[in-house]
């Protein structure tokens, strides 16, 4: 498999992770999930995110989502990894791990510890030196790490640290971040990484819109990103903004938190791409009204796609 490169683009799908009722790794439903993924036209699967349900696995578990996901895509899509871990060294065992299976790339939030520029340049600095020529995305998501990273940070950790090769940006919604960066790059005085978008596509539009090559989440419908993205690539913004808006209802329900990937994983499982809703331990379930609620959303959007012929 290639590795990753500055020049990614497309959406790369934060793919879920399938447990049985009973919390155990679902492995057939990995293939099953990674089989729908590809129908809907992805360009790419990143496992192991924070909606992966990643830090509820043992390491052990961890390499076999990685190992079952890149044997199911048999090289035909590009697979990222989250390797974000409290220290460097579980860090580095798991992205050998994974890139001598076949990973495109591996993906490196901050710690929460950190706080100042200096200490945010200085773990990236770490981390590019660490993983070696290992390509790497730099996860800006301070909703949950609480690490701000400011554009002229992420200037300096590109010119500085080669093998930092995307940005997965989800600010929120930060879009004038996207402008920085891109007006930067423009200027010569950084790099053209790429940059994919996070928090649930809720902002895809505008992002695209602003110079982001495309997604890096999760919805319950990807085939929602990939529209857009298509859309905003053929040049015709309308039509992506046409296609957002019919899936905008479910995507905002779908981002509360607690209950967003319980919501998920219920029309994921009822789309029959994996058997069982569950989240592992400890995790919400969605009750009567919430599922009432889902159903709702997805009649109305069923309607609504027909009429835009989506």
């Amino acid at each position: 498999m290639a590795r990753l490169t500055e020049n990614a683009k497309g959406v790369y799908v934060i793919a879920v992770t399938p447990f049985a009722d009973d919390g155990a790794l679902d492995l057939e439903s990995i293939d099953s999930m990674v089989d729908f993924y590809e129908g809907a036209g992805v360009t790419g699967l990143t496992v192991l995110g924070q909606l992966g349900e990643a830090p509820k696995l043992t390491a052990e578990e961890s390499r076999r989502v990685v190992e079952r996901v890149l044997k199911r895509l048999d090289g035909r899509l590009p697979v990222v990894v989250g390797v974000s871990a409290p220290g460097l060294a579980p860090m580095s065992e798991l992205a050998k791990a994974v890139m001598g299976e076949g990973a495109a790339g591996v993906m490196v939030a901050p710690p929460w510890t950190i706080r100042t520029d200096d200490q945010v340049f200085a773990f990236y600095q770490s981390v590019g030196e660490t993983l070696g020529d290992t390509p790497f995305v730099l996860q800006d998501y301070p909703l949950t790490t609480n690490v701000t990273i400011a554009p002229a940070v992420i200037e300096r950790i590109v010119r500085d640290v080669p093998n930092c090769v995307m940005l997965k940006h989800e600010d929120w919604p930060g879009l004038s971040k996207i402008t920085a960066l891109r007006a930067a790059s423009d200027k010569g005085g950084m790099r053209r990484i790429s940059i994919l978008c996070g928090n649930g596509g809720l902002f895809l539009p505008e992002e695209m819109g602003r110079g982001a090559d495309g997604a890096m989440t999760g919805f319950c419908y990807p085939e929602m990103m990939v529209g857009v993205v298509e859309a905003y690539s053929a040049g015709n913004p309308e039509r992506a903004h046409e296609i957002f808006d019919a899936y905008l209802p479910l995507a905002r329900y779908e981002q509360q938190q607690g209950i967003g990937l319980a919501c998920r994983k219920y029309v994921l499982a009822k789309r029959g791409v994996i058997k069982s809703p569950a989240l592992r331990k400890p995790g919400p379930r969605l009750s009567a009204l919430d599922i009432a609620d889902v159903e709702r959303l997805l009649a109305r959007q069923a309607v609504r796609l027909q009429e835009i012929g989506a």
